[in-house]
């Protein structure tokens, strides 16, 4: 028979956002009746999630402390014609780290695993088997809304966990080595050292379809591992992603696709970085101030939640601009230009723009360079990528492109507006 389960917080979704936002809570209220509902029977999935230090504020380390596993001082990146070593600390965390903290600080009864959810409202939570769960109010950190309201390119990738059988040598992560064949867009191999001889191998592609070839893909890798020399005993274990970049689109109209006057977070309030699609660093912030309120009813929730994703978004138009001149005003094959370019920037700078902190500086300091466009040089006398056109012509268009967001030409304040003008020549970023 049917029943019905009462508590303070129900939160729908035990992936990062949620699994965050649970221990959060916890946390800081105790007393708090928490339950956190999945269809999955574990939380956090088969995911490993990174980040660098300067991503989490100084005042919420506290809710990753205890989820990392890995950390390193320092990461490498290569390129064709740019390599460096940057000093920042970089961080891992595992999904069964996870799992395994949620369930030491919820008591069994708050871990509703293998429920599948019906339908979520403000302070209801319906599930499949017909239970009912009344909440004080209701947080729905499941995956994606309705991503076709967004203008989106992708982050899609293949992750394999390798024991070795001889030491690797590679003390610091490879954060991107884009000396590889560019296939499919942007194409870049993360590396992070797990051990002396246990290494995570990622084939990673800016690409502008969603569509991911696995098989291929790890072929791909064992390529590129043999090409470094690293003999593979067996795959650990294996994942595979792909992440919404963002140009632009409608975030009201997205927010309402994952439930009307429900409260929201992780991928479901569209919080993730336009252009990494990483949601770690909101999820962070979102955990934390959810923990800071007092107030949990359904109504409050949603318009904390809401404030906050709307806020987060509007002032991200920036990031969208540059996303919409990387993968409409650069030749796919090209792209990796850009980030070469970029990475020979500050290493704060680098910091807070995978933040998403960057200052009117930063966004200055980004948007100059030296033309030509590698997608406007001709390749020969009679080829020209740009299709003829002409330098100024070239400017406008990629100017109409990034004005498709008008986040992006408004920004926030007068200070934004003068940054995102710069749009107009956005040819110079392209530049090497």
């Amino acid at each position: 028979m049917a029943s019905t389960i009462s508590c303070d917080v129900a939160i729908v979704g035990a992936g990062l956002a949620g699994g965050m936002i649970a221990l959060a809570l916890k946390a800081k209220h105790p007393a708090l009746d928490v339950r956190l509902i999945d269809s999955a029977q574990v939380v956090g999935g088969n995911h490993l999630w990174s980040f660098f230090g300067s991503d989490v504020a100084q005042g919420d380390r506290w809710i990753v402390a205890p989820l990392v596993v890995h950390a390193w001082q320092g990461y490498d990146v290569r390129f064709p014609a740019h390599a460096r070593t940057i000093d920042e600390t970089y961080y891992s965390i595992e999904s069964e780290r996870l799992d395994r903290e949620v369930r030491r600080v919820l008591p069994a009864h708050a871990l509703m695993l293998g429920r599948k959810v019906s339908g979520a409202s403000a302070t209801a939570v319906v599930l499949a088997d017909g239970d009912r769960i009344e909440a004080t109010g209701v947080i729905d950190a499941r995956g994606p809304g309705d991503l076709s309201l967004l203008d989106l390119a992708w982050q899609k990738f293949l992750g394999r966990e390798l024991a070795l059988s001889a030491p690797h040598e590679a003390p610091k992560p490879m954060v991107m080595d884009a000396t590889i064949p560019q296939i499919d867009g942007y194409r870049f191999v993360y590396c992070l050292p797990f051990s002396a001889d246990r290494m995570f191998v990622e084939d990673t592609y800016y690409s502008d379809t969603p569509d991911l070839d696995i098989p291929v893909l790890g072929d791909r890798i064992d390529a590129y591992v043999t090409a470094r020399g690293w003999s593979v005993d067996n795959v650990v274990r294996e994942e595979s992603g792909v992440l919404p970049v963002a140009m632009g689109g409608d975030f009201e109209a997205y927010w309402r696709s994952g439930g009307a006057h429900v409260a929201k977070a992780g991928m479901r309030a569209g919080m993730f970085h336009p252009t990494t699609g990483y949601s770690l660093p909101d999820a962070v912030r979102t955990a934390s101030m959810l923990a800071g309120r007092n107030d949990f009813s359904g109504a409050k929730l949603h318009d904390a939640a809401h404030a906050m994703a709307r806020a987060t978004w509007k002032s991200r138009g920036f990031y969208r601009m540059l996303d919409t001149m990387l993968f409409r005003a650069a030749e796919p094959e090209e792209r990796y230009r850009i980030l070469e370019r970029f990475y020979r920037l500050s290493p704060s700078l680098i910091g807070r723009f995978y933040a998403g902190r960057s200052t009117l500086a930063d966004k200055a300091r980004v948007l100059t360079g030296k033309p030509p466009s590698p997608s406007c040089a001709p390749s020969a006398p009679s080829q020209a990528v740009c299709h003829h056109e002409d330098r100024n012509s070239h400017r406008r268009r990629v100017w109409r492109a990034g004005a498709r967001d008008p986040a992006a030409i408004r920004g926030r304040a007068d200070d934004d507006r003068r940054v995102t003008r710069q749009a107009g020549r956005a040819w110079v970023f392209l530049g090497a």
